[in-house]
């Protein structure tokens, strides 16, 4: 199918003999998005164009869609959403960063491939772009070569974007080395764009469990939550080595032959050892049917769960770009603000890779100490807002604080 992909991208645009895709998906996306004006920031540091690209089926309503799967991307790691929808068979709001024109023109070709090559994206995702103010000074190209046509195969999206950002140009590459990714921009504009009750807020790389959508529909059907409720999916590191597993059970068999393991156990454990993994594990729970299974009583500071809720949370603090407090500053406002989490089984969410620290590159230690600092103001501001500390948590001037 590979040729025929490869034709529909390259060809003009008001010519496609020979390739009829459904509801003319093979029009190149985001063609009519003009990227000099948008919404700002409230820094006035990005401009924001919501709702760029609709997915064909992502306005139908019902309950079968009462979750929404909101994540967020640079351009180069765009190449993980294939597996995120392969197993996530419902709405998602894709928020995606791109840093100048040339990795503009990289996304409407591989958006574009995506929707050609998987019904999940073109149907059930949503785009919603964010651009720097420097956008229209960094390098522009006007298409992509026809020597590209041998590179689109929808068996290897990661390779298909391989090829398409090696058209970025040494500036560009060397403009986004110097600036920082603005995640909590991302996650904010990710969240707003679902139009479901509830939010399931994750990062690009954090994929869902097979049939996650259906068990996770089924059970918030009969939720009866009485006050500020979040719910908790465990995540789990996979070694490379492994294939993503189907079940629990076969998660819980991986884990004992060393092939998984909670998430940033080994980086940083205070980062989702709230969650209770132990207990997790132990609790035998139908595997077609969601559960509570236990609520979070022993919350920390420097938690950060991935977690679904109605989108009444406090939004991310977008003073913090780059790596660090970025989720759990969130996360620890929510808890001020009264949130219970309870934890679901048996619903994951998997990263690949066994991590480890000495694997992290120093920029992001120095992120994390601008974030620090940041931190220290933020954490004022919100004793201020909430009047309330019921662990004591923020009072700490001397905690080590080393965070994803």
């Amino acid at each position: 199918m590979h040729s025929d992909i490869a034709y529909a991208l390259l060809q003009p645009l008001n010519s496609l003999d020979g390739f009829v895709a459904p509801n003319n998906s093979a029009m190149l996306a985001f063609e009519n998005i003009d990227l000099s004006y948008g919404r700002w920031d409230n820094q006035q540091l990005y401009r924001i164009k919501d709702f760029a690209l609709l997915g064909e089926q992502y306005m139908d309503s019902g309950d079968s869609s009462l979750v929404c799967l909101a994540t967020q991307t640079s351009v180069e790691r765009l190449n993980s959403l294939p597996q995120v929808a392969a197993n996530w068979q419902g709405k998602m709001s894709v928020a995606v960063f791109a840093a100048g024109h040339e990795e503009f023109v990289v996304l409407q070709y591989f958006v574009t491939y995506m929707r050609l090559c998987f019904a999940n994206i073109r149907e059930n995702a949503t785009f919603h772009l964010l651009t720097p103010r420097d956008y229209d000074k960094l390098p522009r190209v006007a298409a992509l070569p026809l020597n590209m046509k041998g590179k689109f195969d929808c068996q290897y999206p990661d390779r298909t974007l391989k090829s398409l950002l090696k058209f970025r140009s040494l500036k560009t590459l060397q403009w986004r080395q110097r600036n920082t990714y603005p995640q909590n921009h991302m996650r904010n504009l990710a969240r707003k764009g679902c139009q479901t009750k509830y939010v399931f807020l994750t990062d690009i790389d954090i994929v869902p469990s097979t049939n996650s959508v259906p068990q996770l529909n089924q059970f918030f059907r009969t939720a009866n939550c009485t006050k500020s409720c979040a719910y908790v999916i465990p995540t789990f590191e996979i070694d490379v080595r492994a294939t993503f597993p189907r079940s629990k059970n076969a998660l819980l068999r991986l884990i004992r032959k060393g092939l998984a393991r909670p998430f940033h156990e080994k980086v940083f454990i205070y980062n989702q050892y709230a969650t209770n993994f132990s207990k997790w594990l132990s609790t035998n729970t139908n595997e077609t049917e969601v559960t509570v299974s236990h609520i979070v009583t022993n919350f920390e500071f420097l938690y950060e769960p991935f977690y679904i809720a109605i989108d009444n949370a406090p939004a991310h603090d977008e003073r913090f770009l780059g790596y660090g407090f970025t989720r759990n500053s969130q996360v620890y406002e929510m808890h001020l603000a009264g949130f219970q989490f309870y934890v679901l089984s048996p619903v994951f969410t998997g990263h690949w890779g066994l991590q480890r620290k000495q694997a992290r590159p120093a920029w992001r230690e120095q992120q994390n100490n601008a974030n620090r600092r940041k931190f220290d103001v933020f954490k004022s501001e919100i004793f201020v807002r909430y009047k309330n500390d019921p662990r004591l948590l923020l009072k700490s001037k001397n905690n080590q604080i080393l965070v994803k």
